[in-house]
């Protein structure tokens, strides 16, 4: 997806830490986890490898979720839209789509392992020029709260490289601009950051490897 020319410059972290009219709650409130499911979050730039990552765990038995967003483009774009991400509703029917993959995400095991969360949301209607919607502050919310994802987020490093796609049209350098929207984001709510630097596959599948199974 591109960025709309008269998206924002880089968000400061306080701009970044509230959502619609009032503030999310801070980092150090006590959370509950619904279940004793341990959900981890796969994030990074578009392109940076995370699909391939997400896939050599589920070879390795992980139950794993794909990225929402660019199923929603995909499916648009299947009906004859061509930028499904111009459109107002777009991030909302990102968010919905996240939502019913986590409540309804595969149970065997204890770990899951998603391909971007709702604050990946977030971090995109920033980097789209968007304002945050109800829908999206209150998923947000409900996250948090709930203890839904774990606080180790696997930020996965870009590759050096931005192959287009039909979904995903941006230059390198546009993606490490996003990269950075999608590091302040995280940090603003309070996860810390796994890095998984660029290498070879496998590698990287055995350095997230060290963390879910840790």
């Amino acid at each position: 997806m591109s960025r709309s020319s008269n998206a924002p410059s880089l968000p400061s972290a306080d701009r970044l830490s509230r959502v619609g009219s009032g503030h999310q709650p801070r980092p150090s409130i006590t959370v509950r986890k619904a279940s004793d499911m341990q959900r981890y979050v796969l994030t990074g730039t578009p392109g940076a490898g995370k699909t391939s990552i997400l896939r050599g765990l589920a070879e390795l038995g992980y139950a794993v979720v794909e990225e929402a967003a660019t199923a929603v483009i995909a499916r648009a774009q299947a009906l004859g839209e061509a930028e499904p991400w111009t459109r107002a509703d777009f991030v909302d029917e990102v968010v919905e789509l996240q939502r019913e993959r986590q409540l309804d995400g595969p149970v065997t095991g204890t770990v899951q392992v998603f391909d971007r969360s709702p604050v990946c949301t977030h971090a995109l209607a920033t980097y789209l020029g968007r304002p945050v919607s109800r829908a999206l502050t209150a998923e947000i919310e409900r996250i948090t709260t709930g203890g839904i994802y774990e606080r180790q987020v696997l930020f996965v490093r870009p590759l050096g490289f931005c192959e287009p796609t039909s979904a995903r049209r941006i230059s390198f350098q546009e993606s490490l601009v996003f990269e950075e929207f999608h590091e302040q984001t995280y940090r603003a709510f309070g996860y810390e950051l796994i890095d998984i630097p660029a290498g070879d596959l496998a590698d990287r599948v055995a350095a997230v490897r060290s963390v879910i199974s840790g």
